[in-house]
């Protein structure tokens, strides 16, 4: 009986799933070369990244976000300076990390260019930016910035990627590739439990 229910679980949770990838950044950092190569590398091993596109603003954006965050198997945050700088990230992470606890979902940060201690203490460059937020909503409770505290030091704490100078190609395979392998055990296990071994996923092959 446990056995049928754990496969029942694991069927319904891969029908949940829309996306393999959520992409929290900066609309400015998908510009980089490296989260250019980065998308570009996970799309060559049939790994599909959904990213905020800038078309419109409001309530209805945010919502179509968080729907994008609960339906992935993944999500890769990728903190910069520029990530600081942006409430709807923000607002991203913290559902992102509240998926985390509710629903497991998988969260990978990448610190780019911006030192992990200083996303964990709103610290150095990365505090300057952030700072901006507590002075714009001050006047309208500090709940949310708090949450947004909480939401930091929580990735902060999780093993990810720090990219500093000097050639990124290396650590835009080791991601890909540990990625991969992550999306790989998930999809691998429903494709043993839900369709037998004649039917396996598309990653294997």
């Amino acid at each position: 009986m446990a056995s049928s229910s754990s496969s029942a679980s694991n069927s319904q949770d891969r029908r949940r799933w829309k996306h393999d990838v959520f992409l929290s950044c900066m609309i400015e950092d998908t510009e980089t070369r490296f989260t250019r190569s980065l998308v570009s590398g996970l799309k060559n091993r049939g790994i599909f990244t959904f990213r905020y596109a800038r078309l419109e603003h409001g309530d209805s954006v945010l919502q179509e976000l968080s729907r994008a965050i609960e339906g992935s198997q993944l999500a890769l945050i990728i903190l910069s300076t520029k990530y600081a700088e942006s409430s709807r990230c923000f607002k991203e992470l913290e559902k992102i990390m509240e998926c985390k606890d509710k629903s497991g979902l998988t969260v990978l940060p990448v610190y780019y260019h911006v030192n992990p201690s200083d996303v964990r203490n709103q610290s150095g460059r990365f505090g300057d930016a952030f700072a901006e937020h507590v002075l714009r909503y001050k006047d309208q409770g500090m709940q949310m910035v708090q949450g947004w505290r909480t939401a930091l030091t929580a990735v902060a704490n999780l093993k990810g990627w720090h990219i500093r100078d000097g050639d990124e190609s290396e650590i835009i395979r080791q991601i890909v590739n540990d990625i991969a392998s992550k999306i790989c055990k998930c999809t691998c296990s429903f494709s043993l439990l839900d369709v037998g071994l004649e039917k396996v996923s598309p990653y294997l092959r």
